[in-house]
């Protein structure tokens, strides 16, 4: 146990130590960038609290390029004024591409903050039901039965008309006539109208001829 919180207590002097040292680097470039007053304080803040949101997106989130990009941006410019500061720039003539930079930093960590913080991470759950969305959308098709042929049903034969043998007679009259008149066999239509009966008695008749 002691042990453990040794080691804790050891990385946690060493955080403070980092994090006082490179606040105060970053709050010196942006004085001597012209960001004079509590705007030089708030640079080191604005540096910090990008880190912070970037290590949480990799911490938590399953897409971490961008996670990786906005903590390298931050770690870039927290260790380019660790770096700064040690001597290789002169603090009381600073170049104009770095009083640009310093200048547009306030941006440049709004943008990555808020990328980073009110853009939803993906995360494991979310790939699983997306997953499972897909699968049900994909169901097998349910293999169906052949079709089955109906069953064919003996459909009784209408009876016979009887049909009168005096209107038989009347009927060859009739049909021989019309040859007679025409040179050709009369046609059932025919029939019916010359006789004035319903046209299943006139098949019926005209099958009898």
């Amino acid at each position: 146990m002691r042990a453990h919180l040794a080691r804790v207590d050891a990385v946690l002097v060493q955080a403070l130590i980092a994090a006082a040292l490179s606040f105060a680097h970053i709050h010196d470039i942006a004085m001597a960038a012209g960001q004079d007053g509590w705007k030089a304080w708030a640079y080191p803040i604005s540096v910090d609290l990008l880190l912070v949101a970037a290590w949480r997106r990799l911490r938590t989130g399953t897409a971490k390029a961008a996670a990786w990009c906005w903590f390298v941006i931050a770690l870039t410019a927290s260790l380019g004024a660790n770096v700064a500061t040690a001597g290789l720039l002169d603090m009381t003539d600073v170049p104009a591409w770095l009083r640009i930079l310093v200048a547009g930093w306030p941006a440049v960590a709004f943008l990555g903050g808020t990328l980073l913080t009110h853009s939803a991470p993906k995360t494991d759950t979310d790939e699983n039901g997306t997953e499972l969305i897909d699968d049900q959308g994909h169901e097998p098709e349910a293999t169906s039965d052949p079709p089955t042929q109906p069953a064919t049903e003996s459909i009784p034969l209408a009876s016979p008309i009887p049909v009168p043998v005096a209107l038989v007679d009347h009927a060859r009259k009739v049909a021989a006539e019309h040859h007679t008149r025409t040179g050709a066999p009369i046609d059932t239509p025919t029939l019916r109208t010359r006789l004035g009966v319903p046209a299943p008695l006139a098949e019926a008749i005209a099958a009898e001829l």
